[in-house]
């Protein structure tokens, strides 16, 4: 009985005022209207066509209440788009690519798909050594920013000299070179927004152009997350350059006064609690 009448006393007592964060949205947020058309990396896409607004409109509505997941990338984007642009600019990549690794891995650097693709920008193993990146049991470069940038920036580059146009480049991305052009010369059409696709990489183009909509102007989506909210890219103490094995991380990071935790988070390409380096390769290793 006195279990019963402490619940009803809670339950008809005023509910108590609790500070909320700044970005919460109390309102029901509503998916932004298809725009006559967005700019992208020097391209201009319309959707003054059906199936082009129909395939818009659903990519907005689905970034509008993936709450969570659009959230982090929003609090992440300060600090990976704050290493990332500097790189492209100096590949000779539009900006506007940022957001391909945007869709590629939710700008979550320890991402890992099913099928093995890894870090910001999801290459599996066979592409990252097909453009320089390491990767084996105690070094695996598609967890580090910059050299995973720059395979990125030569793949996207690659394929922009054969296809002439982002969009289509973008879509290579996703289903593979050899597969966009096959679909070019069979179907007879040389932008990837005209060929029919699987269903992953037509959504994918569409998907791109809806993510740089919610980068640019997050409010019009139902989201207020204030830079102050954002998680913020901070430099390093130190970088260290070695090119000799490290027969113990753990001991590593007590010398240089930080811990063996610290020193994986800062350089998550350090796959194991040694770098063996029996190359002697140059590496730069990140101290926070």
């Amino acid at each position: 009985m006195k279990r019963i009448l402490l619940l009803l006393s809670l339950a008809s007592a005023p509910l108590l005022a609790t500070a909320q964060p700044a970005w919460v949205q109390l309102q029901h947020p509503q998916a932004p209207s298809v725009p006559e058309y967005v700019a992208f990396a020097g391209d201009t896409v319309r959707f003054d066509r059906t199936d082009f607004y129909e395939r818009m409109d659903r990519e907005l509505i689905s970034f509008t209440y993936m709450h969570t997941n659009t959230t982090l990338m929003l609090k992440r984007s300060r600090r990976y788009f704050a290493q990332i642009v500097p790189i492209l600019r100096q590949q000779g990549v539009p900006e506007d690519l940022k957001y391909l690794m945007a869709i590629e891995s939710s700008l979550d650097p320890k991402a890992l798909s099913v099928a093995g693709a890894a870090g910001l920008w999801q290459f599996t193993k066979a592409t990252a050594q097909t453009y320089g990146l390491e990767v084996n049991g105690e070094v695996d470069e598609r967890y580090n920013i910059e050299k995973e940038t720059v395979a990125a920036c030569k793949f996207l580059k690659d394929a922009y000299r054969k296809y002439g146009d982002w969009m289509t480049v973008a879509a290579s991305y996703n289903a593979g070179q050899g597969g966009i052009s096959r679909r070019r010369e069979t179907q007879k059409q040389t932008s990837a927004l005209e060929l029919w696709l699987p269903e992953e990489t037509a959504r994918y183009m569409f998907r791109l152009l809806a993510v740089k909509m919610f980068f640019e102007n997050p409010a019009s989506f139902g989201f207020n997350v204030p830079m102050s909210e954002r998680y913020p890219y901070r430099e390093p103490k130190d970088v260290l350059t070695v090119n000799y094995p490290i027969p113990s991380l753990v001991d590593f990071a007590l010398e240089h006064g930080t811990t063996y935790a610290r020193i994986k988070e800062a350089n998550l390409w350090l796959r194991d609690e040694k770098l063996t380096n029996k190359g002697n390769r140059t590496y730069k290793i990140v101290i926070p």
